[in-house]
């Protein structure tokens, strides 16, 4: 073989392209390779220029690398080139300089690889590594900045993705969550099996009623502790593989928002029947109130009348018993409005045993008919307390209520309540404890019981102890469940500071009307629409040595004025009359006889309402509440009548 045909074998038997080029730029050789990428055959190729088959450009590059080269040198270049017809090319390509013979340079042997495809799939794959790239970084921006938690998890239940949300929300870190079985971290014990059977089926016949749906369910805490969660899983596909991730949402400050927001709603529907109550009180009252002040009146006044006459110690005592019961039916009148008018706390020293009995002589029919027998333990020589005894023996009443209404419930043994007080000198407080031999509190509803409106009866408000716990939080005491109740039941124990010389209440000398020269010349105008009530005060104040003048309204009041043959000295008046009520006639009295807006009293069966409370405030007179006793009426004469008696 000779050199030629050794040289054409040699490089017919390269990968890649090769040709022989002389010094003034025409092809000698190309081999096979080197004649397809040129789309030409040897014969229009060997004795072509390079410019002529590629261009000038290829041609003026190919003569400056050409002509720096010297025998044996190569150069080494790779990159994109414009190839003209054939296009822009991406080559790698060596151009090495030979010599035969005694020339200085024979020609250059040009060795080439087209590598424009693998070129264009290099770039390709980078793209779309950077796009991948973007796309993880842009999926993991979003994934660990998303306020619900994203757990992912592959065939077999495994956690291959735990989220900053998910550590947040169910307590565990990432690299604990991760690998481990989703079963095991979030799901309650009790969905388990179900869970791993909804997971079977999916997998073996692609059905499932939980994926793409939103739920509501329990999912777990690292705690231990159930939470409310959304729930939805999206399944991911990638090839055969598949991962579904689940978007969990924490319903926990949502549940809370919806239960206050219910709270307040039952708060406002609360308020609403307190205000009805209270509209209804304000009837009740006064419709009570009238008759009972003529009951205790009456029955006073039979009383005196009945002294020394024959045979009257029976009826004497009847007519105790009568005014006795009637007092008790204020004194529930009494109870309720002041419940409703929420009045300012009045402190003073008060003994525990006096509000003790009164709540239990009010309770005393409710507890002997649900068969309750109560026992109290109240040392005699325990010291006043220091506080409102009214608002107190509203608490003691709301207590011992929950107790006995406890007790009906019980059906065996006998029912019993016991109310035991004790001294703490330390803390110069009392200490109450009002205990029964119920069922107890249940556990589960110990830390909710003094909550507004929480309550486990049918038709309980729910108030009855957080009102009473504001009460005693205000008297600087505190009222709580009691750990050790004595009879083993529900207890409660109040803590109540007791009273002090310093604040010590002074009593206060009752007023009583001077004697007077010619006292029954003077008058007292009495204005009440109910007749009965005008007949007992003008008897009562007769009784006082007074002369008594009745009108059945303002209207009426104001035709008596008109004489002047005689002076009123005070006037008793009722607030709430037909024709002319006690306002009404106030504000005509300012006007027509001002000297005498000193000098009138009025008497209510109700103060409850607010325009009565209003008028009385504006107005400053002195009021009586009935039912209402002959020495209240010589007290409010008293201080009604004082400037006009006679030194």
């Amino acid at each position: 073989m000779g050199e030629p045909q050794f040289v054409g074998a040699l490089l017919n038997g390269i990968l890649g392209c090769a040709a022989i080029i002389d010094p003034a730029g025409r092809y000698i050789y190309a081999n096979r390779e080197y004649l397809a990428f040129v789309e030409t055959s040897a014969v229009d190729l060997v004795g072509s220029t390079v410019s002529a088959v590629l261009g000038d450009a290829i041609h003026n590059a190919y003569q400056a690398v050409m002509r720096s080269l010297r025998v044996g040198e190569t150069i080494h270049r790779e990159g994109w080139t414009d190839y003209g017809r054939l296009g822009r090319r991406y080559v790698e390509q060596t151009i090495t300089a030979y010599r035969l013979g005694h020339e200085p340079v024979s020609g250059y042997i040009a060795l080439s690889r087209d590598l424009t495809d693998l070129q264009l799939k290099r770039q390709e794959l980078v793209e779309r590594i950077e796009a991948q790239n973007a796309a993880d970084a842009y999926h993991a921006v979003i994934v660990n900045n998303a306020l619900d938690a994203i757990v992912v998890i592959d065939e077999t239940g495994v956690v291959v993705d735990f989220n900053p949300a998910a550590v947040s929300i169910f307590g565990y870190s990432r690299d604990d969550a991760m690998g481990r079985q989703i079963a095991e971290l979030i799901i309650p014990p009790a969905l388990r099996s179900a869970h791993d059977r909804g997971m079977s089926a999916y997998m073996s016949s692609g059905i499932s009623r939980i994926l793409g749906r939103r739920h509501e369910l329990e999912a777990l805490r690292a705690t231990g502790e159930q939470i409310p969660v959304e729930l939805t899983i999206t399944e991911v596909k990638f090839g055969a593989k598949r991962l579904f991730a689940a978007h969990l949402r924490d319903l926990s400050a949502v549940r809370q928002a919806q239960a206050k927001i219910e709270r307040q709603r039952e708060e406002l529907h609360q308020k609403d029947k307190l205000a009805a109550l209270g509209s209804l009180l304000a009837g009740v009252a006064h419709e009570l109130n009238n008759p009972l002040s003529i009951v205790i009146g009456q029955a006073m006044m039979l009383r005196e009348r009945l002294v020394d006459a024959p045979m009257a110690d029976d009826l004497a005592q009847r007519s105790v018993k009568i005014e006795i019961a009637a007092n008790r039916c204020a004194r529930i009148v009494r109870s309720f409005l002041d419940m409703a008018r929420q009045r300012k706390r009045e402190r003073k020293a008060v003994l525990i045993h006096d509000i003790v009995a009164a709540g239990l002589e009010l309770l005393s029919y409710n507890l002997k008919s649900s068969g309750v027998v109560v026992e109290t333990d109240l040392p005699p020589d325990l010291p006043p307390l220091w506080i409102d005894g009214d608002q107190i023996h509203q608490v003691i009443i709301n207590l011992v209520v929950n107790a006995y209404q406890s007790l009906e419930e019980k059906t065996d043994g006998e029912r019993r309540i016991r109310i035991a007080a004790e001294l703490r000198p330390e803390t110069r407080q009392m200490a109450l404890h009002i205990s029964d031999n119920g069922a107890g509190i249940p556990p589960g509803i110990r830390s909710r019981v003094f909550d507004p409106y929480f309550t486990t009866k049918q038709h309980g408000t729910g108030i009855g102890l957080a009102v009473s716990r504001g009460l005693i939080l205000s008297h600087d005491g505190t009222l709580d469940i009691d750990p050790t109740p004595s009879l083993g039941g529900a207890g409660f124990i109040l803590l109540l500071p007791v009273g002090t010389a310093e604040n010590s209440p002074v009593i206060n000398t009752p007023l009583t009307i001077e004697p007077a020269h010619n006292k029954a010349d003077r008058c007292i105008l009495i204005i009440d629409d109910e007749i009965e009530i005008a007949e007992l005060l003008a008897e009562i104040v007769q009784k006082l040595g007074f002369r008594a003048i009745l009108a059945h309204s303002g209207a009426a009041a104001k035709i008596r004025l008109e004489p002047t043959d005689h002076s009123i000295d005070a006037i008793l008046c009722d607030i709430r009359m037909p024709d002319g009520d006690g306002p009404a006639f106030f504000d005509w009295l300012s006007q027509a006889r001002p000297g005498l807006t000193d000098h009138i009293g009025f008497i209510t069966g109700d103060t409850l309402g607010p325009a009565a409370g209003r008028f009385l405030a504006r107005s400053g007179c002195p009021v009586i509440e009935k039912p209402f006793t002959p020495d209240d009426i010589q007290r409010i004469l008293a201080s009604l009548i004082k400037a006009r008696m006679p030194a």
